[in-house]
Order: structure tokens, then sequence, then C-alpha cells
């Protein structure tokens, strides 16, 4: 699958460069991260929802990676990104060649997500309260 090399900004979003890119290594501790095959992550530090992309069988889970609550996103491991878009008002979404989305939306007061990579000077932050922080 092609992987675009570039962050790409359009009106209301931002099209992040983890296409076909694969989740080699899940981390727990106060967040959720997801290493990408490239070298890339993605950190979840607030309130989170993983769920399938077709009814009727869709399934929710909410990840609550501040008290270690994230087990379904174990499934995560090994899947590759399809889709990776960060919403100018603060919202994440992932998702997946499992069928799984990641969603993630900004918190009232603290950095919701982050992401880096794959090159070191590209990074985000969901600041408190919506919006992103841009580093290239």
């Amino acid at each position: 699958m092609d992987r675009p090399r570039d962050l790409v900004e359009l009106e209301d979003r931002w099209l992040l460069p983890y296409r076909g890119m694969q989740v080699i290594q899940i981390r727990v501790s106060y967040q959720l991260t997801l290493l990408l095959d490239s070298g890339a992550q993605v950190d979840v530090e607030t309130e989170a929802e993983l769920s399938t992309l077709r009814a009727p069988d869709r399934v929710k889970a909410r990840l609550l990676p501040e008290q270690q609550d994230v087990a379904p996103a174990l499934a995560l491991f090994g899947a590759t990104v399809l889709s990776s878009v960060a919403f100018k008002s603060g919202s994440l979404r992932l998702v997946f060649d499992t069928g799984l989305q990641l969603k993630v939306k900004p918190d009232a007061r603290y950095e919701a997500w982050s992401a880096q990579g794959p090159d070191d000077g590209l990074r985000l932050v969901c600041q408190p309260g919506g919006g992103i922080a841009v580093w290239q």
C-alpha cells in the first residue's frame, strides 16, 4: 500500500501520514500507545472509543487509559492503518484493516492524544479544550 510521505492539511482536518503502517507494539501506562512499524506513534491519554465500522454488528468499547482499562485495544496489534485523520476541532480517528476504528475526542482539561513521526520533526498534540498544535 502506498504511504503518503507528508502531513496533508485540508480545511477542517489533517490527513496524517500513517496510511499503510502496521501496529507493531501496544504500550499501556497512564496512556495507551500504539507504535507503528515506521517509528511513528500515537498516544491516547483520555477516554477513547474503539468500535467496529459496520452495522448491524457494530460493537463499541470504551477505553480508559488513565485506569489501564484498555484490553479491547489489544485487537489492534498487527492491524494496518487505512485512514488517519486529525480534525482541527481536536478529534482523532484511526481506521484499521481489521474493521475497527479508534476515536478520541478532545478533553476540556487535558491533552487527549498526541502523534509523532514517522519523521523526527512531525508532532501533533490535541490541546486541552480542542484544537491541534502541529510541529513539522
